[in-house]
């Protein structure tokens, strides 16, 4: 993308009902902003097949605005000081997607974790509880309709993966209620990934602040090397 360049997320790739899946646009903006770290801040919701435009500014700061120039995300190079939590077995992590699909989803078309999502339309990742361990965890050997040409994954499919997750997380361990949304994602890739790989996911609760969730999420390869790291803050809408 080029600065100012305009462009419109398609359909499918939402979270909830017509808003663009927050990590999914924190990748394309990371890609612009450079750095080996960056944080992306959601200031407004961004709404699927609507037209938004991208400025990189100096200072490694990459930006989507409105067609009105309202901001919507921006990106800015950060630090991650987060130390993840020991990577789970690829069978537990295999066990934990089988307990995923066992019961019944309520949600089934999210970009992240929707089972409703055919190959290379979504990620595909279905986190679960790992008993004993207050983490999420799942295996997910990511679909090559995810890659680009050479098979390797985007930045917006790696932190897309980096996201929902995290969300899980705190529903389930940290109470989160409905409707809570990702207000900050920082997040780092460490090697590249590639489709047709198998990874791990496994997530946690860093900590929490009345309506405010901050999460951990790694990946990483089947044997445990770490290959990208995030930290999110989640935030609970106001009550009434």
């Amino acid at each position: 993308m080029t600065q100012a360049e305009a462009l419109t997320i398609p359909a499918h790739i939402h979270g909830y009902p017509e808003i663009v899946f927050g990590g999914y646009l924190a990748g394309l903006l990371a890609a612009e902003a450079g750095g080996d770290t960056v944080r992306v801040d959601f200031r407004r919701a961004v709404m699927v097949g609507t037209p938004i435009r991208l400025s990189s500014p100096a200072g490694g700061r990459a930006a989507f605005t409105a067609t009105d120039d309202t901001l919507l995300v921006e990106a800015t190079p950060s630090v991650l000081t987060l130390d993840p939590r020991p990577t789970p077995s690829w069978t537990a992590a295999k066990s934990a997607v089988e307990l995923a699909l066992s019961g019944d989803r309520t949600v089934t078309d999210c970009y992240g974790c929707g089972l409703g999502c055919a190959p290379g339309r979504g990620l595909r990742l279905f986190p679960s509880e790992l008993p004993g361990t207050r983490m999420m965890a799942a295996a997910w050997t990511p679909d090559a309709g995810l890659a680009d040409e050479t098979g390797e994954l985007p930045p917006e499919i790696v932190w897309s993966a980096l996201d929902c997750p995290g969300g899980r997380a705190a529903f389930v361990f940290s109470e989160m209620g409905s409707g809570a949304f990702t207000a900050a994602l920082t997040a780092t890739q460490l090697r590249p990934m590639y489709a047709g790989a198998d990874y791990i996911s496994h997530a946690w609760v860093i900590a929490r602040d009345g309506r405010k969730h901050t999460v951990g999420v790694a990946l990483s390869t089947a044997d445990g090397e770490l290959c990208a790291l995030s930290e999110a803050l989640w935030i609970e809408p106001r009550q009434g």
